[in-house]
């Protein structure tokens, strides 16, 4: 069976906003976070997004035909499946909407062969996921800033989730990966 992977990147109070990147993702560039995200990537062989996500990533790896950064042809490549009630086309090559059963249908692509099912951003989707206890692992990649303001990860009124650490990493420039298993009983 196939894991579900969910990997963020966030600032150290929970900010994963793409409109403040400026700030707080892109000043803790190193080789060693690169490489780690091209790893990640690369150790999947499906995407799994919400819309508001899909249409960011789908504005710009179709377009980037040299992969001087890494994961351009394996994103490209690769199936992605987008959650979403209101998106119409998908355009971006291999992508599949998911409209209805969503719990029902990740259940599905779960459940073939293959490698790792990869999250990234989707906040929405990921809070609906955990609710229905799909996700396997979950992995951050916390930045040494806090933002106080923005689109945060977690919201209040969440169902309180254990979690068990499973693995943490110190990167260049003081970003620390951090790997949680849900602390199923």
């Amino acid at each position: 069976m196939r894991e579900l992977i969910v990997s963020e990147w966030v600032t150290l109070d929970g900010v994963l906003d793409a409109g403040s990147m400026d700030v707080w993702f892109n000043p803790y560039h190193s080789d060693e976070r690169a490489a780690y995200i091209t790893e990640m990537i690369h150790g999947s062989d499906a995407l799994l997004v919400g819309r508001v996500t899909y249409e960011m990533l789908a504005s710009y790896w179709p377009h980037q035909k040299n992969d001087d950064m890494g994961p351009a042809s394996k994103l490209n490549s690769m199936p992605k499946h987008v959650v979403s009630s209101t998106l119409k086309n998908a355009q971006w090559n291999n992508s599949t909407i998911i409209k209805e059963s969503v719990v029902e249908e990740i259940t599905k692509l779960k459940q073939q062969p293959g490698r790792d099912i990869l999250i990234t951003g989707s906040p929405t989707l990921v809070r609906s996921l955990m609710e229905g206890d799909l996700i396997d692992e979950y992995r951050f990649l916390v930045h040494p800033i806090v933002m106080g303001s923005g689109k945060r990860f977690f919201k209040d009124g969440m169902v309180a989730t254990k979690l068990k650490l499973v693995k943490t990493k110190t990167l260049s420039v003081g970003v620390v990966l951090l790997c949680y298993e849900p602390a199923r009983n």
